[in-house]
């Protein structure tokens, strides 16, 4: 199960984790809200995760990028 999980993780960018992460709640709790939010709201939420995933891509190759004097 666990590898289905980071399997899944893995591929859907792992927005949930990284909020989860930042805010101090369990992964698995954002997600269930996320999916009931969604279903109540028909789908907008979809724009905020993609945004996320977005940002979330951006800055890892920013930070990856980023060299320091010492590097050379």
């Amino acid at each position: 199960m666990k590898r289905l999980q980071y399997y899944i993780e893995s591929q859907a960018f792992g927005v949930c984790t990284m909020l989860g992460e930042k805010l101090g709640f369990a992964s698995s709790s954002i997600r269930l809200t996320f999916i009931y939010v969604s279903f109540l709201t028909m789908g907008s939420p979809v724009l905020i995760y993609l945004m996320l995933a977005f940002w979330m891509n951006v800055s890892k190759h920013l930070r990856r990028e980023r060299n320091t004097v010492w590097d050379l």
